[in-house]
C-alpha cells in the first residue's frame, strides 16, 4: 500500500476535527497560532504545505491574509472546502510536500509545514520537504516546520498504554539507547531534538525558536478535558510560559521548529 493509500485510510477513519477542538488538542493550535502571530504583518502571504482539514489556514485567512494551502488526502481537501467561507482569501490544491513545483520560488512571507514531517520516512525525503519549504519562501521569511517525538510516544503508548513489550517485539525500540523506530506503515517518523537540528543545518536558515507545542498535555489528556475553564487558563499559562524550555522538549508529543530563510 502506497504512503498516499495508508494516510487516506488513517485519516478517513481518525476524527481530526475532534481533535482540534478538544481542550487538550487546542493546546497545541493556541501554542502554534500564538508564535505565528509573533511574526505577521499586514499584506503577507502564507503557504500551508499538508494542510489537513484547514484548521490553520481558515484562521490565517479569516483574519484577512493571502493563503494557499497544499494538502495530499483528498478526505482532508473536501472538509477543507466545506469549511472555506465564502469571500475567503484562501486557496487549495492536491499536492506532495517533497514537489511544490506548482509554487514559484521566494514567494511567501511565512511557510508552515504542520504536518508532513510526520510522515516522510527516509532522509532523503525529509530533506526534500524542508528544501521545497525554504525554496518557495521569502528571503527573510518564515517556515515552522512540525514533528512528532520519540520519547513521548514511547513514555505515552509504550509505558502508560503498556505496548512497550510489543514495541520491541517489532523492532521498533533500541532498549538500549531507547531509539524509536518507525515504517511507512505505521503512519508516524519518531524525532529526537538531534535529529531535528541534524535536518535544519543542512540549510541556510537562522534558527529562530524550538518550542514544545503541546508540552506534557497528551500525557494528561482526560486530566486537561476535564478542567473547568479557570483551571485550563491557568494550565495553558504554565504551558506557555515552559514550551521553549529545551529540558522540557522531549516529554512533548509534538515539537515546532521555527527558522529564518538567510
Amino acid at each position: 500500500m502506497e504512503t498516499k493509500d495508508r494516510l487516506t485510510n488513517y485519516y478517513e477513519a481518525y476524527d481530526e476535527e475532534g481533535r482540534l477542538i478538544s481542550k487538550h488538542g487546542m493546546v497545541e493550535y493556541i501554542t502554534t497560532m500564538k508564535y505565528i502571530e509573533k511574526y505577521l504583518k499586514p499584506n503577507m502571504r502564507i503557504l500551508e504545505i499538508g494542510a489537513g482539514t484547514g484548521r490553520y489556514s481558515h484562521a490565517l485567512a479569516q483574519k484577512g491574509y493571502r493563503v494557499d494551502a497544499v494538502e495530499l488526502v483528498e478526505h482532508n481537501i473536501e472538509i477543507f472546502k466545506q469549511n472555506t467561507i465564502e469571500g475567503e482569501p484562501v486557496t487549495i490544491k492536491q499536492g506532495n510536500a517533497i514537489d511544490l513545483s506548482d509554487f514559484e520560488s521566494d514567494t511567501y512571507d511565512i511557510t508552515l509545514l504542520l504536518g508532513p514531517m510526520y510522515h516522510l520516512f527516509t532522509k532523503e525525503d525529509q530533506l526534500k520537504a524542508l528544501s521545497e519549504a525554504i525554496r518557495v519562501t521569502k528571503k527573510g521569511g518564515i517556515i515552522f516546520a512540525a514533528y512528532c517525538m520519540g520519547d513521548a510516544s514511547i513514555l505515552s503508548y509504550g509505558f502508560i498504554r503498556g505496548e512497550i513489550y510489543n514495541i520491541i517485539e517489532k523492532c521498533k525500540l533500541n532498549t538500549e539507547t531507547f531509539d524509536s523506530f518507525s515504517n511507512p506503515w505505521d503512519i508516524f517518523e519518531l524525532y529526537r531534538k538531534e535529529d531535528i537540528d541534524k535536518l535544519r543545518s543542512e540549510f541556510n536558515v537562522t534558527q529562530l525558536h524550538f518550542i514544545a507545542s503541546d508540552g506534557y498535555t497528551n500525557h494528561m489528556r482526560e486530566t486537561v478535558d476535564q478542567m473547568d475553564d479557570q483551571m485550563y487558563d491557568l494550565y495553558l499559562k504554565y504551558h506557555l510560559a515552559t514550551c521553549e524550555r529545551q529540558d522540557m522538549i522531549g516529554y512533548s508529543h509534538h515539537t515546532l521548529d521555527i527558522f529564518r530563510k538567510e
